[in-house]
């Protein structure tokens, strides 16, 4: 992923994340149970976590890219998508089958940080 793109979609997936935690906040607390509302915060807490995740890797990019640092990209956005959005559509619908795909986002990510960190070990030398 290129850096135009990938701070695009961290600038939207933040926007998201501040609607849909309103949302949970205003609208879902007296829709859902108190069970179902913490796995909506769950997920949109982890959706905050890796949008700056993702937003740092845009940054980065700016100083020189790598193979490692575009997949990082990709990886978290695609678990912002499988994790986060897995947990919001198991809390709003209850079908508890769908909480069989967060994990999927949660390996995805580790995946992610793994090739940040590669990045950042071979790309960034130290100055003196």
């Amino acid at each position: 992923m290129e850096m135009k793109n990938t701070l695009t979609i961290a600038a939207i997936s933040g926007m998201l994340a501040v609607m849909l935690g309103a949302f949970g906040a205003h609208v879902l607390k007296n829709m859902i149970s108190p069970e179902m509302l913490e796995v909506y915060k769950t997920g949109n807490q982890y959706q905050f976590y890796h949008t700056f995740a993702l937003l740092a890797v845009g940054i980065l990019m700016k100083f020189g890219s790598s193979k490692a640092l575009k997949w990082s990209a990709y990886l978290f956005a695609t678990g912002i998508i499988l994790f986060s959005g897995s947990l919001y559509f198991l809390a709003i619908s209850g079908i508890k089958i769908l909480g069989i795909i967060t994990p999927f986002g949660g390996v995805i990510w580790i995946a992610a940080w793994i090739l940040l960190a590669i990045h950042c070990t071979k790309s960034i030398t130290p100055k003196i």
